[in-house]
């Protein structure tokens, strides 16, 4: 049996913002432009340190001894976590409200107020400026692009550039660690999948060490082939039309040897690879592949029999070139309408999960299916420099997807900070937390930029969208500096920040797992 230990009332609510203030106090110092490093020490962490201004990075690190404390902690981090998954960036943003609703509530409600109104008032004053958001939010395009890369890089003008180049030329970004020290941008043009060749008989580019095949029919299976004359329905049309045959399935020794001699004296132009990822993976990337080829998936689940197939059910492609690790497929236009049908129904996928692994997957495949991939590799002198570089470029990329799909706001905590200004009621307790917490992004900005937020109140600016360029300390239109933040962003991180700081306020019994050095006082 586990023995637990309850607080109630006050003395849990004081642990719980002692919890809040410490996980808010180590992530809000990295934000805005200026903001600070965090060096952290962690077992999980290459070479058991790593240096980052990332905030969700710092946020998953702090574990406290305190239950309580600590519980807060999860909470906090949770919030950041949901930002993250959904939006892709603004968990520091996130963690700031947060704390300020918290301490803003601390400061307003007395013990006569009803706790339960306060928070149902401001759920509805959330919901009316995550309208107000929604309703300013700027299309990206142009200049734009390249901006919100460049300042969510944390004004790395060279990583932005980079980030806005590739999303000019495909929908998905992603960042894998490079082999040497240059940070690097490789797009494929097409749907790629990472299988190769199976044997180094199929190619026919000695030089690129690749097969290309021309207009080939596409055979896609997850079965195990282990005899070629099991496909001598399609075979012999192929080879008298001149045509050439990609095989995607698991072809078994014999029938490997049989491909092999075939191709090496010229009788049929054809290669195999193996089908892409495991499990359901494995099925969802086949089914993408029937899709933009036209063909048909046959797979061993629904008991389908390769000794009866024509070339009707055949995929079909402009292009296939086959590398030693990889294969990009160039698919025919008239199959355009198709894919745009299945798109809609990943995207509509992607909308109904909060998983980050099946939100990443959904979007990868989105993107091989729509006609290309950019792939950035990541390189630097020494691992922990590549780590947090690594951490920067993420974000990044994550921000430009966000600013894609719901457009940008001034940036530099103005957007959310003009917001305050239009509550209404200023003597209402609700109104007075929730303008406390909008402006506090703002001020924390500054304050990161060794600024007395006093000293550069928002009366000062002279036209909506105006704010402080802590960089450059000047005053100006902040979309026209180049400082935004993606709507999503700025949206997902009020409406998670409001959720877990109106939990902890709502909050009256604690109950955690009594520790073993506690069980003996």
């Amino acid at each position: 049996m586990i023995v637990k230990e309850i607080h109630f009332g006050d003395e849990g609510q004081k642990k719980l913002k002692s919890g809040i203030k410490k996980i808010a106090g180590a992530v809000k110092s990295t934000l805005g432009a200026r903001g600070r490093t965090v060096l952290i020490e962690s077992e999980n962490h290459v070479g058991g340190i790593t240096v980052t201004k990332d905030g969700v990075t710092v946020a998953k690190s702090i574990n406290l001894y305190d239950p309580t404390e600590n519980l807060a902690v999860i909470m906090m981090r949770q919030a950041a976590d949901k930002t993250a998954t959904v939006a892709g960036d603004g968990t520091t943003t996130s963690i700031v409200l947060a704390e300020a609703i918290i301490d803003a509530a601390d400061k307003y409600i007395s013990p006569d107020h009803n706790v339960t109104e306060v928070i149902r008032k401001i759920n509805s004053i959330t919901k009316n400026v995550v309208s107000n958001l929604e309703k300013r939010s700027k299309k990206v395009s142009g200049r734009r692009l390249y901006d919100v890369a460049s300042i969510s890089a944390n004004n790395d003008q060279e990583v932005g550039k980079m980030i806005g180049d590739a999303f000019s030329e495909v929908s998905l970004v992603t960042v894998e660690n490079s082999m040497n020290s240059e940070t690097r941008v490789e797009i494929i043009n097409g749907m790629r999948i990472e299988r190769g060749y199976t044997s180094p008989y199929f190619v026919n580019d000695q030089k690129k060490q690749e097969c290309i095949l021309d207009n080939p029919y596409v055979l896609i299976c997850d079965h195990e082939i282990n005899n070629i004359s099991n496909l001598e329905k399609i075979l012999a049309p192929i080879v008298s039309q001149g045509r050439s045959l990609l095989i995607i399935g698991n072809l078994g020794p014999n029938a490997l040897q049989t491909l092999n001699v075939n191709v090496y004296q010229g009788k049929i132009k054809a290669c195999n690879i193996m089908p892409p990822s495991f499990g359901y993976r494995q099925k969802d990337l086949l089914k993408d592949l029937a899709v933009a080829l036209g063909g048909t998936y046959f797979s061993e689940d629904t008991g389908d029999d390769l000794s009866i197939i024509n070339l009707i059910d055949l995929g079909r492609a402009s292009k296939i070139i086959v590398k030693k690790d990889m294969t990009v497929f160039m698919h025919h236009a008239e199959f355009k309408e198709d894919i745009d049908n299945h798109l809609a129904e990943l995207n509509g996928m992607i909308n109904q999960t909060d998983d980050q692994v099946e939100r990443e997957f959904l979007r990868e495949r989105i993107a091989n299916i729509s006609g290309g991939i950019g792939v950035i590799y990541v390189g630097a002198q020494s691992d922990i420099e590549q780590k947090e570089k690594r951490d920067r470029i993420d974000d990044a990329v994550y921000a430009v997807m966000a600013a894609l799909e719901e457009g940008i706001l001034p940036g530099g905590g103005i957007a959310l900070a003009e917001c305050a200004s239009l509550i209404d009621d200023n003597d209402d307790v609700a109104s007075k937390i929730m303008y406390d917490a909008l402006i506090a992004p703002f001020n924390q900005i500054l304050i990161n930029a060794g600024k007395n937020p006093k000293s550069i109140a928002l009366n000062m600016f002279e036209n909506k969208g105006w704010g402080y360029d802590v960089k450059n300390e000047v005053a100006g239109d902040m979309i026209k500096m180049g400082i935004i933040d993606p709507t999503k962003v700025t949206k997902n991180a009020l409406l998670n920040a409001v959720s877990v700081a109106t939990t902890i306020m709502s909050t009256n019994a604690i109950i955690t797992n009594v520790r073993a050095d506690e069980s003996t006082k």
